[in-house]
């Protein structure tokens, strides 16, 4: 996946003869498969258009009217199908993963704990993992603890006492 592209999706097999293939989805929005939205093989400059896509278990089965026939869809197999994000994508004051990961992490008081370096989801929240020269800490991404964040500025300022740390 390129820096500035998103994986939405994940080739997993090929289904008959005519170039259709098995998507296990990796993104929330459902419109990213709507025929005509544009995908980009892992790694490839070349588009992809969606001419439709059907549930199939716990994936989709898609067609790209690009791809014609087995052997070309089987180049695609367990690649990974990015997009360009938009702005819009999200709402305001909301981020993607990439842009918090390589955030410097401070408290309130200037104390450096590193750089986030992860982050996963527990429940309905994330957590940044952040590696820096107290070890690994974990950040609970929420209110109480985050008191600034600017990916712009790869920043995010939390604070130290909600954290055990004194400061």
């Amino acid at each position: 996946m390129t820096d500035d592209r998103l994986a939405v999706g994940l080739v997993r097999g090929v289904h008959g003869l005519r170039g259709a293939v098995r998507v296990e989805i990796l993104s929330d929005n459902a419109a990213r498969f709507e025929p005509g939205s544009v995908v980009y093989p892992e790694g490839s400059e070349r588009p992809l258009t969606i001419a439709s896509a059907h549930r199939d278990g716990p994936g989709l089965l898609v067609r790209f009217r690009e791809v014609h026939d087995r052997p070309t869809a089987d180049t695609l197999r367990e690649k990974y199908l990015e997009i360009e994000p938009a702005a819009s994508d999200l709402p305001a004051e909301t981020y993607y993963w990439h842009e918090i990961i390589g955030c410097t992490v401070t408290t309130e008081s200037g104390l450096d704990l590193g750089t986030v370096s992860d982050v996963f989801r527990v429940g309905e929240s994330e957590v940044y993992t952040v590696q820096g020269p107290r070890g690994e800490v974990l950040v609970p991404a929420v209110s109480a603890i985050v008191t600034k964040l600017d990916p712009r500025k790869k920043s995010i300022v939390v604070n130290g006492a909600a954290l055990g740390f004194t400061e």
